[in-house]
């Protein structure tokens, strides 16, 4: 049984890594999600108060739910819960929310990329979705149980993967603590250039090297494939390239033209 408030998966990037943080947010995220069937609330929740129920659910059997899941695959526009950290004329929907006052929250493009259901237990439905960043799970269980015709709402949530970073591979928050108290001895950090695998890489001669750790440009050829593939926002022929010399993350570039413009420089002049 899903642990309702447990988070999952979190990325944690440290020391010169942060710089690289709005990389890894538009990665793709894995949930897995529990949601209620026959009954809305204004948090789209099990925390908020209820705001419609029905019996409908009784009708509904496992080949209607998969059904339905499927229909809500692709790219498509959802409305933010009320209860959350979208802003409203620069304050958060959730703070206007608890003040009573009255608002609407403007659609946002996401993308569901699959669910799957995993379970059916009435009137609970287990499932495994990937969704693009920005996607709020909440709802689309609400939308999944209007689809469906009786309501819904979420009861249960787990991030599971952040793009091909997965949960099982990940420290507690436990361990997390005693390493850092311990100067950081025993925690499994992944080096810049390996948290970047997905994304295509060009390796750069030592002159090309010291012209990028000055900011200068290089000529964008020889780039190889993600060693990691599948998780790039944007085509490969268009997106981020890792520049790499010595075995080691020496910036990320943008593609201007035939060049590579580095926009992240780790490794100083």
């Amino acid at each position: 049984t899903l642990d309702p408030f447990a988070s999952g998966l979190l990325l944690l990037c440290i020391g010169r890594a942060t710089r690289l943080v709005e990389y890894f947010h538009v990665l793709p995220k894995c949930y897995e999600a529990s949601l209620v069937l026959g009954r809305e609330t204004v948090t789209d929740d099990l925390t908020g108060e209820e705001t419609m129920s029905s019996d409908a659910w009784r009708e509904l059997d496992l080949t209607a739910i998969a059904e339905a899941a499927a229909a809500r695959v692709g790219n498509q526009s959802q409305v933010p819960p009320l209860y959350s950290a979208r802003k409203v004329n620069g304050r958060r929907a959730h703070r206007l929310a608890r003040a009573g006052e009255e608002f609407e929250l403007e659609p946002s493009p996401i993308t569901v990329h699959s669910i799957e259901i995993t379970a059916w237990q009435p009137p609970v439905v287990s499932l495994v979705t990937w969704v693009s960043t920005g996607t709020y799970v909440r709802a689309l269980a609400r939308d999944l149980g209007r689809d469906l015709g009786c309501g819904a709402h979420l009861s249960a949530l787990r991030r599971t993967a952040i793009g091909p970073f997965e949960v099982d591979g990940a420290v507690c928050a436990d361990e997390l603590d005693r390493a850092a108290r311990s100067s950081g001895d025993g925690l499994p950090l992944l080096t810049p250039l390996e948290a970047l695998d997905w994304l295509p890489r060009r390796l750069l001669s030592d002159s090309e090297a010291r012209e990028i750790s000055h900011g200068r440009p290089v000529v964008a050829e020889g780039i190889a494939e993600p060693r990691i593939a599948g998780f790039c926002a944007t085509p490969c022929d268009d997106g981020p390239v890792s520049l790499v010399s010595g075995g080691d993350l020496v910036a990320v570039a943008t593609r201007d033209g035939s060049l590579l413009r580095p926009v992240k420089v780790l490794r100083a002049a």
